[in-house]
C-alpha cells in the first residue's frame, strides 16, 4: 500500500518553471495559471485490540504520505490534537508520519483517532481508526453446584463465561480432564452465543465432570471454569420426553456479504430432529448449510433477498416444538456515485455530490482542508480561488464510514488552441448543417468573434454563433465556401485558429427498402441505392430496429451485396422482424430509408405472466398477449409445474376454468391445485401454425393450505414377540400433505372392545408402528388367536382428515406349525425363475451355502413369486417357510432346478461372401451361438432367395440360447446383374456390414 500522493502536471494553458512552484499560490490573482493537479493514494491507521500482555507493551498507528513538498503530520483524538510538536510526551512520539503510543493506559489512550497530512496545496483526514484495550477475565473461584438428572430427561450446563472484550469468543466443555474436549453432535450441543452445554437425553456414559472454556482469538487467552458435576439416575422403564426447544435464536441483524449462523436446540426422548424453513418460500436460501445435526443453520454471503423469517422445527415421537424469529440484512456503505479531481474557471457554477448505498441509509457530511464543510450536496453559484482545496466526502452509518476525497482547482488562464484547433480543412454537404467547431482551452470562458475571410459574422436566419463557441451554417452553399476564422477573447488575453470550407454534393437514397411480408424459413431482399458525390467514398450500415447488423457474426442469416447497398436475409425466422433502416454515408453527411419486415409464423409467447389470487385449490392467473407474428391467435394453453417436478421440462397441461381459453383471453383461473403446494406458471398461445414458444415461467406461488382428504393405504399389521403389536401402512405421498405438521393418527382396539387406543405419529414418512403391551403376550391357557381392528388417519396444521377402512389383524399364539407342501419352480431367463408353492430361500446347491442363500418375503394372500439376481447356467436350490410377526416356521422340501444359459455376448462374425448364380446365396460366419431366422446349423449356412430381384437387401444374423437372445449382426445386400450366360441371368451380390 502506498501513501498519499502529490503528483504535480504543467497545464498547457499556462507555462510554470519548476523553480517558481513555491509561489504558485501568489500567482493565483495573476495572469498565469497555476496548473498543478494532486492526486492521492492512502495508507491509513486500522483499528487495534491491544492487551496488557502484550510483550511490546506499545501501539503503532501507520499514517504515509507522498507529496511534493513532502506534507506534515498531525494526529486527532475524539476531535482534539495531540500535541506532539508544542509539548513533551512521554506516551506519545511521532515517527515519519506514524504515531507510536509508548505504555498504553486505558483511560489515556482508548478512542478514536485521525491523522491529518498537510502541504501547501491542502490538507486530507485519514479514515477513523479505534484503539480498544482486549482482556478476558477469570472465572469466579467458587465450585459448581452439581447437575442431577434422570436417564432420557434433558439437561442444561450453564456456562456464565466472565467479562471479555472483544466479546467474540468461542466456547468448549471440558469433560472429566484437559485436554478432553466434548464433541458435539444429535444429542449434545454447545451454544455459540451463551456458552452453555445442552444435552437433549441424558444417557448413563454422560454421567462426569464438566468445564467451561472459554477463548477469545483475538488476544490469543482462554480461561476454564470449575468442574461441574453431571450425576445420572437410572430410571425403569425409561420414559420418553416430548421435543423442547430450549435454544431459540433471537431476531438478528446481520451484514451485507458476511456470514451468518442462527443456533436452535431441543431436548426430549428420542432426541428430536431439527428442521429449518424460510418462512414464505419453500426452500432456504441456496446458501444456506445445516449442520451439527440441525442445530446450526448457516447463511454464507448473505444478500438482501436472504431477509426474511426463519422457523426451526423439533420433532421427536412424543412432541414437535417450534420457533420463529426474523433476520435482517443490512449494508455498509458504499460508493454508488464519487467524486474525482476537477479543475473550474474562476467565476463559474459548480455541483459536488456524491451519493452511497447502504442500508441504513448513510449520512453524508463534507470536509474541506481537514475542517467540517457542510452536509449533503455542494453547490457554488460562482466560483473564487477561495474556493479550491481538498474536499472529502464522508458517508457512515452504523455499519462502517467511507472516504472520497478530491480536488477542487478554480483557475483563470488566456484563451489557446495548441491543443484543440479549429480544423484546416472542412467539408460539407450541399443544403444540408454544418457546424465548424471553436473550443479553446480558457478561464474564464471567453467572448467568441467568427469571420469570413475578411468579413466578421453576425447571427441571422442561416448562420448563428453557438454557445460553446461554434459556428452553425443552415443550408449551406457553394457561396459558402471560404476561409472561417474563430476568435477568442476574455481578461487575460485573446487567440485565433482557422480553417477552410468545401461544399460537396448531398447524398440522397434513390433506391429505398420497402415494407415486406414473408413466411419463417423463406429469403427476401432489401433493396438501398444512393447518389452521391464523385469525390467522396461511400458506405452502406444496415441496422433492425437501431441495432447495426454484425455481417461477419451473423453470416448465416444476413448477407450483404457489395455492388450495392442490397441486404438478402436468409432463412428468415421471428426474431428478424423488425424495422430495417439503411445508412448511406460518407465522410460528409448520411441519409437514411427504413422499410417493417413483417414475418409470419408461431405466435411470440405472452408476458407477464403473473398470479393475483392465491386460494386452496386454484388461483387466478393474468398474462400479456403476444405478437401473434401475422396470423390470429385461436387459444392459449395454461401449463403448471409444481415442487415435486422430476426436471426443469417437467411442465404439464393444466385444468382451467374456462375449460377453454380464446385467443382474446388474458386471464384465467388455474384449477385442481395441490393445496399448501408451490406452483410456477407459463402460458403458450397457437395459432394456424402451430404452438408458440411458451412464456417466462410465473414466480413461484405456494397455495393455501387446507386439510387433508387422503387417507393412508395398505393399512395392516401383525403380532410381534413379547406383547408387540406392529401396525404398517403406505405413506402418503408429500403432494397430498395438503399443509405443514402433517402426521398420522394410529387407531387400534380389541376385536371385542368397544374404546380405541390411539397413538400420533409426526413423522409423515413413517410406514409402521410398534406398540408394546405385556397384556398382549400369549399365555399357556390361551387356545384362540387374538384379534385387533386397526385403522389410521391423517393430520395437519388445519385439521383431522379421513380415516383409512378398518382392518383386522392377528396376534400369534405360536410360530407357523406346517411348511408349504408342493414346491415346483421354473427357470424363466437366465437369471430369474418362478417358484410355486401350495396354502423363500434359494442357493446354488454345489456353490453356496445355505445361510448365505438369498431371502424373499412374499405376503400370504400369494402363491408364487419371481427369483431375481441369479446366475446363469447354475444349478439351485429353493426352500419355501410360512412366517408370522412370532417368527418362521419349519422348511419344506428342496426343489431344485437349474437356470438357462445366458445369451452370447457377441454378435456372428461374418468372415466372407460367395456369388452363385440362381436362387442360392451361401454366407460363411463364425458361431456364437444358435442362430435366428432361417438358419439354425453351423459352418456354412445359406439364405433361399426364391425370387431373385435386383435391389438391396438386409440379412439379421444374432446368436440365440435358452437363456435369451445375443445382440444383432446387420448385413446390407447389394445385388446387381452381370452379364448373362445362356439362358440365365447371373446376379452378383455384395455384402457390407451395416
Amino acid at each position: 500500500m502506498c501513501g498519499w500522493n502529490i503528483v504535480i502536471q504543467f497545464n498547457p494553458c499556462c507555462s510554470v518553471p519548476p523553480h517558481v512552484l513555491s509561489h504558485v499560490l501568489a500567482m493565483r490573482n495573476s495572469t498565469k495559471c497555476p496548473c498543478f493537479l494532486p492526486s492521492f493514494c492512502r495508507e491509513e491507521p486500522l483499528d487495534i485490540v491491544y492487551t496488557k500482555e502484550s510483550p511490546d507493551r506499545l501501539i503503532s498507528m501507520n499514517c504515509r504520505a507522498r507529496a511534493n513538498p513532502a506534507p506534515t503530520y498531525r494526529w486527532r483524538r475524539d476531535n482534539w490534537e495531540i500535541k506532539l510538536m508544542e509539548l513533551p510526551n512521554e506516551h506519545y512520539s511521532l515517527v515519519g508520519g506514524n504515531l507510536i503510543i509508548n505504555n498504553p493506559e486505558e483511560k489515556k489512550h482508548a478512542g478514536t483517532y485521525v491523522c491529518v497530512a498537510k502541504n501547501v496545496y491542502g490538507t486530507v483526514i485519514s479514515k477513523e481508526a479505534k484503539v480498544k484495550f482486549g482482556y478476558l477475565e477469570e472465572f469466579p473461584d467458587e465450585e459448581r453446584d452439581p447437575v442431577t438428572v434422570k436417564e432420557g430427561q434433558g439437561a442444561v450446563l450453564l456456562c456464565a463465561p466472565p467479562k471479555r472484550w472483544p466479546t467474540e469468543v468461542t466456547f468448549r466443555w471440558i469433560y472429566n480432564e484437559f485436554p478432553v474436549f466434548l464433541h458435539p453432535d444429535k444429542r449434545r450441543f454447545v451454544s455459540q452465543s451463551t456458552g452453555n452445554l445442552y444435552i437433549s437425553k441424558v444417557e448413563a456414559s454422560d454421567a462426569g465432570n464438566y468445564s467451561c472454556y472459554v477463548f477469545n482469538p483475538q488476544i490469543g487467552k482462554g480461561v476454564y471454569s470449575k468442574f461441574i458435576p453431571l450425576i445420572s439416575t437410572e430410571e425403569t422403564p425409561e420414559k420418553r420426553y416430548k421435543a423442547d426447544l430450549v435454544v431459540k435464536f433471537p431476531d438478528t441483524t446481520a451484514m451485507l456479504n458476511y456470514n451468518v449462523t442462527l443456533e436452535c436446540f431441543a431436548l426430549g426422548n428420542p432426541a428430536p430432529h431439527i428442521v429449518w424453513r424460510k418462512i414464505g418460500a419453500t426452500d432456504l436460501p441456496a446458501s444456506a448449510q445445516v449442520s451439527m445435526s440441525g442445530a446450526l443453520l448457516h447463511l454464507y454471503n448473505v444478500q438482501y433477498e436472504d431477509s426474511a423469517g426463519y422457523e426451526c422445527e423439533a420433532i421427536n415421537q412424543k412432541w414437535q416444538d417450534w420457533h420463529q424469529a426474523w433476520l435482517y440484512v443490512e449494508a455498509a456503505p458504499e460508493w454508488a456515485v464519487t467524486i474525482n479531481n476537477t479543475q473550474k474557471d474562476v467565476g463559474s457554477e459548480h455541483t459536488m455530490s456524491c451519493v452511497a448505498n447502504g442500508k441504513p441509509g448513510p449520512y453524508i457530511r463534507w470536509l474541506k482542508d481537514g475542517y467540517s464543510y457542510g452536509k449533503g450536496e455542494l453547490k457554488f453559484s460562482s466560483l473564487t480561488f477561495e474556493d479550491s482545496g481538498m474536499y472529502q466526502c464522508i458517508a457512515e452509518n452504523y455499519w462502517g464510514i467511507i472516504y472520497a476525497s478530491a480536488e477542487l482547482r478554480v483557475i483563470a488562464c488566456a484563451p489557446t488552441f495548441e491543443l484543440n484547433p479549429v480544423k484546416k480543412y472542412l467539408l460539407g454537404a450541399n443544403n444540408g448543417r454544418v457546424v465548424i467547431e471553436c473550443k479553446p482551452r480558457a478561464a474564464p470562458r471567453p467572448r467568441f468573434t467568427w469571420t469570413k475571410g475578411k468579413e466578421v459574422l453576425f447571427n441571422n436566419s442561416r448562420i448563428s454563433i453557438m454557445f460553446d463557441g461554434s459556428l452553425e451554417i443552415l443550408n449551406a452553399t457553394r457561396n459558402d465556401e471560404g476561409v472561417y476564422t474563430c476568435l477568442a477573447e476574455n481578461d487575460r488575453g485573446k487567440a485565433n485558429s482557422t480553417g477552410t470550407l468545401t461544399i460537396t454534393e448531398a447524398t440522397q437514397i434513390t433506391v429505398a427498402p420497402e415494407d415486406t411480408q414473408v413466411m419463417v424459413g423463406e429469403e427476401v431482399h432489401l433493396q438501398c441505392q444512393a447518389s452521391f458525390d464523385p469525390s467522396l467514398d461511400i458506405t452502406f450500415i444496415w441496422s433492425l430496429d437501431f441495432r447495426v447488423i454484425d455481417f461477419y457474426l451473423e453470416w448465416k442469416h444476413y448477407e450483404r451485396i457489395m455492388d450495392s447497398g442490397e441486404l438478402k436475409i436468409m432463412n428468415v425466422q421471428l426474431r428478424h422482424e423488425g424495422r430495417y433502416t439503411c445508412t448511406a454515408q460518407t465522410v460528409v453527411d448520411n441519409v437514411t430509408a427504413s422499410a417493417d419486415l413483417k414475418v409470419k409464423g408461431l405466435p411470440a409467447p405472452p408476458g407477464g405472466v403473473r398470479v393475483e389470487e392465491i386460494r386452496d385449490t386454484s388461483v387466478k392467473l393474468v398474462w400479456n398477449r403476444g405478437a401473434d407474428h401475422g396470423s390470429l391467435i385461436l387459444g392459449y394453453t395454461i401449463q403448471t409445474r409444481d415442487f415435486y417436478a422430476l426436471t426443469e421440462v417437467d411442465w404439464r397441461d393444466a385444468s382451467t376454468s374456462p375449460t377453454a381459453l380464446d385467443g382474446m383471453s388474458v386471464m384465467a383461473d388455474v384449477v385442481d391445485l395441490y393445496p399448501w403446494m408451490e406452483y410456477e406458471f407459463r402460458v403458450y398461445a397457437t395459432n394456424e401454425f402451430g404452438d408458440g414458444e411458451a412464456s417466462i415461467p410465473s414466480m413461484k406461488i405456494k397455495t393455501w393450505d387446507a386439510v387433508p382428504v387422503v387417507a393412508p393405504t395398505n393399512v395392516g399389521g401383525y403380532g410381534g414377540k413379547d406383547g408387540e403389536l406392529i401396525i404398517t401402512w403406505t405413506p402418503v405421498q408429500p403432494q397430498y400433505f395438503y399443509g405443514k405438521k402433517f402426521g398420522y393418527v394410529v387407531a387400534f382396539k380389541p376385536h371385542d372392545e368397544v374404546d380405541w387406543w390411539y397413538e400420533t405419529i409426526s413423522d409423515p414418512e413413517t410406514r409402521r408402528y410398534v406398540h408394546r403391551d405385556a397384556s398382549f403376550r400369549v399365555k399357556s391357557n390361551d387356545f384362540q388367536v387374538r384379534e385387533f381392528q386397526v385403522k389410521v388417519k391423517t393430520f395437519n396444521s388445519k385439521g383431522d382428515g379421513p380415516y383409512s377402512l378398518s382392518t383386522t389383524i392377528y396376534y400369534p399364539r405360536d410360530v407357523p406349525s406346517e411348511s408349504p407342501t408342493d414346491v415346483y419352480s421354473r427357470p424363466v431367463s437366465s437369471h430369474e425363475a418362478l417358484v410355486w408353492w401350495i396354502p423363500v430361500k434359494y442357493w446354488r446347491k454345489y456353490d453356496d451355502t445355505e445361510p448365505g442363500a438369498n431371502r424373499i418375503f412374499v405376503p400370504a394372500s400369494m402363491n408364487q413369486t419371481r427369483l431375481e439376481n441369479m446366475l446363469p447356467d447354475s444349478h439351485y436350490l429353493i426352500e419355501v417357510r410360512a412366517y408370522n410377526g412370532a417368527g418362521v416356521g419349519p422348511p419344506s422340501e428342496h426343489c431344485e432346478m437349474f437356470t438357462k444359459r445366458a445369451p452370447p455376448s457377441v454378435a456372428p462374425q461374418m468372415w466372407r461372401y460367395i456369388s452363385y448364380s440362381g436362387k442360392w446365396l451361401y454366407v460363411m460366419f463364425r458361431k456364437t451361438g444358435y442362430i435366428t431366422g432361417p438358419i439354425y446349423m453351423t459352418g456354412w449356412h445359406f439364405i433361399d432367395f426364391p425370387m431373385p430381384q435386383v435391389g438391396d437387401y438386409e440379412l439379421e444374423v444374432r446368436g440365440r440360447y435358452e437363456g435369451g437372445d445375443g445382440p444383432i449382426r446387420k448385413i446390407r445386400l447389394q445385388v446387381s446383374t452381370r452379364l448373362p450366360f445362356q439362358d440365365d441371368t447371373r446376379l452378383e451380390v455384395m455384402c457390407v456390414y451395416v
